[in-house]
């Protein structure tokens, strides 16, 4: 069973730079297919990026050209670059593993 832990989140003005962190502990980080999700105030959870091994990184639309995601296996841990935030990038950021397991979440804000 995977467990894991997000950090990175914070305040940040609109056109800066966040890096979001997920370390995932258990031995088979490496197999697993993980992705970032984020849940703004009244609105439902949604998808932002995945990454799986021998796949490309998938973005949802809104973020494309400006989040990366990757992963750093020996460190079990999956990271999402974001750049050129706006403020509704504003939302409690969950990383995800095989889409069953989630963590407790980052809070983002995005001031304008």
């Amino acid at each position: 069973q995977v467990q894991l832990e997000e950090s990175g989140g914070g305040l940040v003005e609109a056109g800066g730079s966040l890096r979001l962190s997920c370390a995932a502990s258990g031995r088979t980080f490496s197999n697993c297919a993980m992705g970032w999700f984020r849940q703004a105030p009244g609105k439902e959870r949604e998808f932002v990026a995945r990454i799986a091994s021998g796949v490309s990184a998938q973005y949802a639309d809104s973020v494309k050209g400006r989040f990366t995601i990757s992963r750093d296996n020996a460190k079990n841990t999956v990271y999402l670059q974001m750049d050129n935030l706006k403020p509704e990038d504003t939302a409690v950021y969950y990383c995800n593993a095989n889409g069953r397991t989630w963590g407790q979440g980052t809070q983002v804000t995005v001031s304008s």
